[in-house]
């Protein structure tokens, strides 16, 4: 099965994809445009602020390249946004966890701060919540595609089941006891 075969173009789930990852994207944007409206040196680690985070060149480049992944899974729609979300979003939460161990030390060339690290907790968990909605839990409903493609055996019991349902009932024919036609 191919990612673009798993869910339908015109799927609900494909906005909440392409919401979610337009948001943050934008979010991500902005921020890296404002460290560059402030002609920040590309390594400084002096504690500038932007928006109540510090940052500098780099991080103010990674922002706009990731915001504009962002964007792009977002016009791309369908599951190119849910895996570009949950792709980011997983990166956001690693970037949280190994900024945390390095916030004193040299090795901080992104220059962040306690309110980065806790930034890229939340965005990392938004960015990941919004894609992996619908796909991920124990009660999808049957006519989720993810659910389907995960119990394929029992979406065709139903699907032959709701067929027989639209079919009706067998009509009874002039001829004798048991003979039926559809």
């Amino acid at each position: 099965m191919k990612l673009s075969d798993e869910l339908p173009v015109d799927h609900r789930l494909a906005t909440v994809y392409r919401v979610g990852a337009g948001l943050c994207g934008v979010i991500l944007l902005v921020f890296g445009t404002l460290g560059f409206t402030d002609q920040l040196s590309f390594f400084d680690t002096s504690g500038s602020q932007v928006a109540g985070l510090s940052t500098n060149g780099l991080l103010s480049l990674i922002s706009v390249v990731v915001g504009l992944v962002l964007i792009a899974g977002a016009v791309i729609g369908g599951n190119v946004a849910s895996m570009v979300n949950m792709t980011v979003g997983t990166l956001f939460l690693l970037s949280g966890f190994v900024h945390i161990f390095i916030l004193d030390k040299g090795a901080n060339i992104l220059d962040f701060g306690m309110p980065n690290v806790i930034f890229s907790f939340v965005m990392g968990l938004l960015i990941l919540t919004f894609g992996m909605y619908g796909r991920v839990a124990g009660g999808l409903p049957h006519d989720n595609p993810y659910w389907r493609s995960r119990h394929p055996e029992e979406a065709a019991r139903e699907d032959a089941a709701r067929r027989g349902a639209k079919a009706g009932p067998p009509r009874v024919t002039g001829g004798g006891v048991g003979q039926t036609s559809r």
